[in-house]
């Protein structure tokens, strides 16, 4: 079920039901993790078993990592770990796109080769609870932290379902301790945690599914060539879109988890106001790019053996993050991207060591941080290279003749959106939301929670997945 549906609205209110009856700790831990569980098989029952699969596995490695004193059995039982978990999502995920890349690689070779249809579905969320599970033995491995002492506490913790199909990809050292010691959430985290939810919904349901994916999907979507106005408001509107949605995703995962008394790391701040595309990247899927850094960045050589290698680790890393969204070749292109404006970036910032802008200047480098971003959700959105590059081509000048697709309705409601974005991001660069929310009188808040409620309400959406859940 999706957070976006009226099924998981009544799901919710039965697990909060629960949670706050008066059972004790370990009971009302069993309630949640099976609840967590019959969320999870809302997609498709079977996949359960890889869940079972990848939470047993880990957590018998590293109870093994603890007992194992020669460095080789140590290596051994972390190799089990990263090879059933990688097996798994890379069968699952990949298995298709090798296939089909090893057919284009032979038959340059003259070797004709059908691969055979792959009628595998992706399981939900297996990239997401991948991650977290990975990170749970790796840090057992590198001694950064100590195994769960109760199994119930660690099934929890990979199955939690706030964030286990889309994120924000926990670490066990976040997750596992509060499900140690009893919780309950006070009403000042129940009030707050239900304004996320709605903030959450108001951004999927209205900004993202009801106005913005509108012109991504013409513009996208059409098998006819489109002019540069066209181009880039599809492209914007994309932008937005994937914002609104995947932070409204996240922002609804972390207020249900407040509602429940659990704390999640924020996965989004504000990154349309970054200044650089490091600080993008610490604005953007934060626990994606801070677990990319410290499981592939760092290991790689990061910073600490000299520029060329640090360049090599930042291409690296992106490529693979580019490949984790998906299995497509246009999302390593995307990875590349960024990985070449990093590296350009971090090239910059020595040679100007000493350069601090002032306010406008400050300003303009976020808007061409901006833009450049845009550039990269080219080949995000688009399918293949060819759609790609149609829809970049005409961004900088091409098909100038084309046939304007998108109303002019629809452009200006996607320019004020987008807009509107943009300037709440810089007007909420250096802010959090709760400093913000708890200025706001009460009346005033009620009332702009009540007009989203009745926005969401209106659009009438028909619980359309968000878009990572296909990741």
């Amino acid at each position: 079920m999706v957070f976006n549906s009226l099924a998981f609205l009544a799901f919710f209110a039965l697990v909060l039901g629960l949670h706050a009856m008066p059972f004790n700790w370990r009971t009302r831990k069993i309630n949640l993790l099976v609840a967590s569980y019959l969320f999870y098989m809302a997609w498709n029952p079977p996949f359960v078993i890889l869940l079972w699969i990848s939470t047993v596995v880990d957590w018998f490695a590293a109870q093994q990592l603890v007992h194992a004193e020669r460095k080789a059995s140590r290596r051994a039982w972390m190799l089990l770990s990263v090879v059933a978990n990688l097996g798994m999502l890379g069968y699952f995920k990949y298995g298709h796109f090798l296939l089909q890349n090893f057919s284009d690689v032979v038959s340059v070779y003259g070797v004709h080769y059908v691969p055979p249809k792959w009628g595998i579905v992706l399981p939900v969320g297996i990239s997401f609870y991948t991650f977290a599970t990975l990170s749970y033995t790796l840090d057992v491995y590198l001694r950064r932290a100590l195994p769960a002492r109760k199994f119930l506490d660690y099934a929890l913790f990979v199955t939690f379902f706030p964030h286990l199909v889309a994120g924000p990809i926990m670490r066990p050292t976040e997750l596992v301790p509060q499900f140690e010691q009893e919780r309950r959430a006070t009403r000042r985290q129940l009030q707050f945690g239900l304004v996320l939810v709605l903030l959450g919904l108001f951004q999927k349901v209205v900004l993202a599914d009801t106005f913005l994916s509108k012109a991504a999907e013409a513009v996208y979507d059409t098998r006819h060539a489109v002019g540069a106005l066209d181009a880039w408001i599809g492209t914007l509107a994309f932008s937005g879109q994937i914002f609104c949605d995947f932070a409204g995703y996240s922002t609804i995962a972390i207020g249900v988890a407040m509602c429940l008394g659990f704390a999640m790391p924020d996965n989004f701040r504000f990154p349309y106001a970054a200044v650089g595309f490091s600080d993008f990247w610490r604005r953007w899927h934060i626990t994606l790019s801070s677990w990319l850094r410290d499981y592939l960045y760092i290991p790689l050589g990061g910073n600490r053996h000299g520029r060329a290698r640090t360049y090599l680790a930042l291409m690296g890393t992106m490529l693979l993050g580019g490949l984790w969204h998906g299995a497509n070749w246009t999302f390593v292109a995307w990875g590349g991207l960024h990985g070449l404006y990093l590296s350009i970036e971090r090239s910059l910032r020595g040679r100007f060591a000493g350069y601090r802008p002032g306010p406008m200047a400050l300003f303009a480098l976020g808007m061409l941080t901006w833009m450049l971003v845009n550039v990269t959700w080219v080949f995000f959105r688009a399918k293949t290279f060819d759609k790609a590059w149609q829809v970049l081509t005409a961004m900088f000048g091409a098909h100038a003749g084309a046939k304007p697709i998108l109303s002019t309705m629809l452009i200006a409601a996607t320019l004020s959106i987008v807009a509107g974005i943009v300037a709440a991001h810089w007007w909420m660069r250096r802010r959090t939301l709760e400093s913000v929310l708890l200025r706001v009188p009460a009346v005033a808040l009620s009332m702009g929670m009540g007009l989203m409620a009745f926005l969401i309400v209106i659009a009438q959406g028909n619980g359309n997945a968000f878009i990572y859940f296909q990741f």
